[in-house]
């Protein structure tokens, strides 16, 4: 297949429209981040970089801790700048862009989102690791994509429609798995359970500033739902996207955050950027061991 310059856009050094990147720019393991500047809280601790590049909110460092070579590239806030990061990630790992014809060998990249996020439980206090087993998506972006849906995926979200009272006149939920190998990395040390992730930061989280709330007794219902032995642990803006893009388009994906705050306590950390630095310490220290 021959992918026209209206579908795959690249630049003019022939790298992909958003992200500004090659195929040789990226290494098979990439840390995504939501903050532009927390790359560089990431890269200085490679033991070298070997390239930096940036366009938008999108920057990205790959270097080697050790042998083991790590990009690390931010995403930006919300779904849709996930739709774009994951399908040009794919592009570069799948597609030749000087012929635009697919690869015969396409990359399988190991994608792992550091990120902040809101507890929903009560006994996961501010500070601690939360990990994504499952991530349910309120934004609709995979709605928009044609895949079949398993019979758990059905069921799963049956459930969680009837347990929540979910209004049906909001972007019909989904939901799928993170990629077991890579749970298993983070399986010491950190909550697991159900992520919850939004289409905005405010009322579509329960949160209510100045104007009224559509639906004020979701956040609360949300608390409650359970399926499977697993309950929604946390609530944030990217992981849905990321493990349905990743699973239909051939990657592996896990997402870990550091709760900034609980919603049910109505805390939030004393020190969020020190909690940060923590996971980031955590998670390469984990990425590292894992591949030696």
């Amino acid at each position: 297949m021959l992918y026209p310059e209206s579908e795959l856009i690249l630049n003019e050094r022939k790298a992909v429209y958003h992200l500004n990147l090659r195929p040789e720019e990226i290494a098979d393991t990439i840390l995504l981040v939501g903050d532009p500047g927390r790359v560089q809280e990431v890269s200085r601790h490679f033991d070298r970089i070997e390239c930096k590049r940036s366009n938008r909110e999108f920057i990205t460092h790959t270097g080697y801790i050790d042998k083991k070579r790590i990009s690390c590239l931010s995403t930006g806030i919300g779904p849709d700048n996930i739709d774009i990061v994951i399908n040009e990630l794919d592009a570069l790992a799948s597609i030749n862009l000087d012929t635009r014809q697919e690869n015969e060998e396409k990359k399988s990249l190991s994608l792992i989102r550091i990120g902040t996020t809101g507890s929903l439980q009560p006994d996961i206090h501010v500070d601690e690791f939360v990990v994504s087993a499952y991530a349910i998506g309120l934004d609709g972006v995979m709605n928009f994509y044609k895949y079949h849906k398993s019979i758990e995926q059905m069921d799963f979200i049956e459930n969680f429609t009837w347990q929540t009272g979910y209004p049906h006149i909001l972007a019909k939920p989904y939901v799928f798995k993170a990629n077991d190998n890579l749970v298993q990395i983070f399986a010491e040390n950190c909550h697991h359970g159900i992520t919850l992730t939004a289409p905005g930061f405010y009322a579509p989280q329960g949160r209510k500033l100045r104007y009224e709330l559509a639906y004020p007794e979701l956040i609360n219902n949300f608390t409650r739902f359970q399926y499977n032995n697993f309950s929604i642990t946390n609530l944030e803006m990217e992981t849905s996207a990321l493990y349905g893009l990743s699973s239909l388009l051939g990657h592996q994906a896990c997402t870990i955050c550091v709760a900034v705050a609980n919603r049910i306590h109505q805390t939030f950390s004393s020190d969020s950027h020190k909690s940060v630095e923590k996971l980031i310490a955590f998670v390469l220290k984990r990425i590292s061991a894992h591949s030696s």
